[in-house]
């Protein structure tokens, strides 16, 4: 289709013109005025879920896309007296297999997952997260006791790649704040441990998610209502209830590759 001027006007796509009008002044912002030097003092907001279209642009999924029995939700839920506005991911972990699969196809299931779309592209391509002047992604949680994964996905020359860490609550139940060094992520494929590891491109981060792999049957809950590049809390965050930094998910030098849900054990 050969698109006339009318159509290649602002007024014809106005989202997509505003996005890379935006991106363009960001990154002209970055060169004049040397604002990779002020994001080490600052945090960067990568998804805050203040709004119901914040956990719209999500996607959660679960082996019930594939015939299993586990399923898993992604909602808004407003800010209360007590509670920040925040996405909840709840659910059940089933370990069944698919009832018509004669083949034998499906091997595996008990998982659910979300994560953040990917953003919408502009004039100058994808949109794309650089956390590179960051030490840590910080989360604001509250969750049960059960064993959680972030997965950090990055323009990768394999697709399926997935950057992992260990998610748990350390005050189940209450609001907390968690730190993960960008640095402690391991690379999967597949749920599988990566050799030989590769440092994560942390100047192309895509998609931001959380998944459930412990394959214990029973319910989960977990509540998310920010998440940010950053390399320390500010006073106001430290004042927040509750923080922790989580431990490096271990991995000895020269190991044979293995699901990370067999290796990863909480301290």
């Amino acid at each position: 289709m050969k698109h006339t001027p009318s159509a290649l006007a602002v007024g014809g796509f106005p989202g997509f013109w505003k996005r890379s009008l935006d991106h363009f002044k960001n990154q002209t912002n970055v060169a004049l005025k040397l604002e990779t030097l002020e994001r080490v003092k600052n945090s960067l907001t990568l998804w805050d879920f203040s709004s119901r279209a914040s956990v719209e642009s999500c996607a959660d999924m679960s082996d019930h896309d594939i015939g299993g029995q586990s399923t898993g939700l992604l909602e808004f839920v407003p800010a209360t007296n007590s509670d920040p506005a925040h996405a909840r991911f709840s659910g059940h972990i089933s370990n069944e297999l698919p009832e018509d699969d004669d083949n034998g196809r499906v091997q595996r299931t008990g998982y659910a997952a979300w994560r953040t779309e990917p953003r919408p592209p502009t004039i100058f391509g994808r949109q794309l997260w650089d956390v590179d002047s960051y030490n840590y992604l910080a989360l604001r949680i509250k969750a049960d006791a059960r064993k959680y994964k972030v997965n950090v996905q990055t323009e990768s020359i394999e697709f399926t790649d997935l950057h992992q860490h260990r998610l748990y609550a350390r005050r189940q139940g209450q609001w907390e704040t968690v730190l993960i060094k960008w640095a402690d992520f391991v690379r999967t494929n597949h749920g599988i441990i990566v050799e030989p590891q590769s440092e994560m491109v942390r100047t192309q981060v895509r998609t931001i998610g959380i998944g459930l792999t412990d394959r214990l049957p029973g319910p989960f809950d977990i509540c998310v209502s920010r998440m940010w590049a950053t390399n320390g809390l500010t006073e106001d965050e430290q004042q927040a209830a509750g923080h922790a930094e989580l431990p490096r998910m271990k991995m000895p030098l020269g190991a044979v590759p293995k699901r990370l849900e067999a290796s990863d054990k909480k301290p």
